[in-house]
């Protein structure tokens, strides 16, 4: 993109990226290079590849399933090249509504539309002198494919209700778990904007096919989450290492991730070996769909409370039904766990006996997917 850059004087750089930076870089902690690439050839291959185009601002194409550690690649690239003096910028595509993704992605004027009260810089505009990573690519719309492949071209754009016309020069990473190639010929991608980003290619690995590197990404995450958490964990036993060696990962790195966050949280090795052994932490959360209308927002608040039973479930039985203990360990309060104990439909005095009646009635979830509770973010 152009080096030129126009910004509004009432907006310097710093107050232009310093939003952003706090979103996106807070609490991200990016492991060490031994971690992230492990000792498999594919993820060396990636690594050489990496540093042949450190000094250069490429556009990057991630490819690879879903948990796979797209993100965190990303960051790396970022850390790696001269655009780390700038924010790192994310945009999850899917996320973000068609009828508002121009706006954050441009941004707007005041008085551009009803509501407007002040003017708004766009993520283009935050990630000016950094990157900007776009997330799930294959599920932006039509439209917008055309108004960003404008952007990546020239580095042009104006905000929405704006008369001028600015410049950027952002470094552009894009990440998808689709096949572009497939897409292009349904015709949901378009083939110039597929060209603009995949300069430069990279394929990840799925876990499955890098389990040499399975131990230490263990040994990585039983040290994060042991002192996020405060909490002492044993090394896990020969036993689990085994399990986890001989599952198929379908939830990838972050399946592994949260399986650790489970073992460190509930302090129970058999726990998480049964939810190895059951499937629990890379099934979907069963929730019926009824025909006819649907309120998403229904549908996932009996996910999220369909996954609350189970974990909680799972805690009680790993703490010997000891209520305290457990709400301790949720990191909520003993009145919290209670009414969800209660919104479960755990008796308050559940005893140890008929707790598998209890847990065969329980939904298994979907913890490869990232739930998170209050307390454990």
């Amino acid at each position: 993109m152009s080096d030129n850059i126009l910004i509004p004087k009432e907006m310097t750089m710093a107050t232009a990226t310093a939003p952003f930076r706090e979103v996106c870089d807070s609490g991200f902690e990016l492991p060490p290079d031994e971690i992230l690439f492990g000792s498999s050839q594919a993820m060396r291959a990636i690594r050489q590849s990496l540093a042949r185009m450190a000094g250069t601002n490429v556009s990057i194409l991630l490819q690879g399933q879903s948990g796979t550690g797209k993100e965190v690649l990303a960051r790396y690239i970022h850390e790696q090249s001269s655009a780390r003096i700038g924010a790192f910028v994310k945009v999850n595509c899917p996320a973000i509504p068609g009828t508002l993704f121009e706006s954050e992605l441009f941004g707007y004027q005041r008085g551009a539309f009803t509501g407007a009260y002040t003017s708004k810089p766009g993520r283009v505009e935050m990630a000016h002198g950094g990157t900007l990573f776009l997330d799930e690519i294959a599920e932006l719309e039509p439209g917008m494919q055309a108004k960003l492949l404008q952007v990546l071209q020239d580095g042009q754009f104006s905000r929405i209700g704006g008369q001028e016309e600015r410049q950027v020069n952002v470094r552009v990473i894009c990440a998808t778990n689709r096949h572009l190639e497939q897409e292009i010929r349904a015709g949901n991608f378009r083939q110039d904007l597929f060209f603009r980003i995949n300069v430069v290619s990279v394929e990840l690995p799925s876990l499955k096919d890098r389990r040499e590197d399975i131990p230490v990404l263990v040994e990585y995450l039983l040290d994060r989450y042991t002192r996020m958490f405060r909490r002492s964990a044993s090394h896990p036993s020969s036993r689990l290492m085994k399990l986890f060696h001989e599952h198929h990962w379908p939830g990838n790195i972050r399946e592994l991730e949260n399986l650790v966050k489970r073992y460190v949280i509930l302090g129970s090795e058999d726990a998480t070996c049964k939810a190895i052994q059951m499937g629990e932490a890379s099934d979907d959360a069963e929730v019926e769909i009824p025909n006819g209308p649907v309120s998403l927002k229904q549908l996932t608040r009996q996910a999220v409370k369909q996954v609350e039973k189970r974990v909680i479930l799972g805690a009680l039985e790993a703490n010997h039904w000891n209520r305290r203990v457990v709400s301790r360990a949720l990191g909520i309060s003993y009145a919290a766990l209670l009414y969800k104990m209660r919104e479960a439909g755990v008796p308050p005095r559940q005893a140890r006996k008929g707790w598998e009646e209890i847990a065969a009635s329980a939904t298994p979830a979907a913890s490869a997917r990232g739930v998170q509770y209050e307390g454990a973010k």
